[in-house]
């Protein structure tokens, strides 16, 4: 079975085990979110931050957006979490975010735990 996106995903991975290696587990996942962006710039690798997605519900655009923490290569979702463990609530969400934007691989990444932990979530 192949793996979409594996070599992008193993370099997104790779940047947060850098980061998670530097920082350690502890803090608020806006500074896991503010050192990812420098890692991301300094590799080169196209993202943007705190993306905008609307939601659609039966035609009407719903008033509450959603904002994805990255997406990374323009087709990859990058959620970050700061917890004890990955919940199912963090999957569901994920899962809502690749319907909503269309995406087809989302990686959420804990950087709570002592070792870095993250999930592929494919739809």
């Amino acid at each position: 079975m192949d793996l979409i996106y594996k070599m992008e995903a193993y370099q997104i991975i790779g940047i947060c085990m850098e980061v998670h290696n530097n920082l350690g587990a502890g803090f608020s996942e806006i500074v896991y979110k503010d050192a990812l962006e420098i890692e991301l710039k300094q590799a080169g690798i196209f993202y943007e931050r705190e993306k905008e997605y609307t939601v659609n519900y039966k035609g009407v655009i719903l008033p509450h957006k959603f904002y994805a923490d990255f997406v990374v290569f323009d087709e990859i979702i990058l959620e970050i979490k700061g917890t004890k463990e990955i919940a199912k609530e963090h999957i569901a969400q994920a899962i809502n975010y690749l319907k909503v934007s269309e995406n087809d691989l989302a990686l959420i990444v804990n950087f709570g735990e002592l070792k870095l932990n993250y999930k592929r979530i494919v739809v």
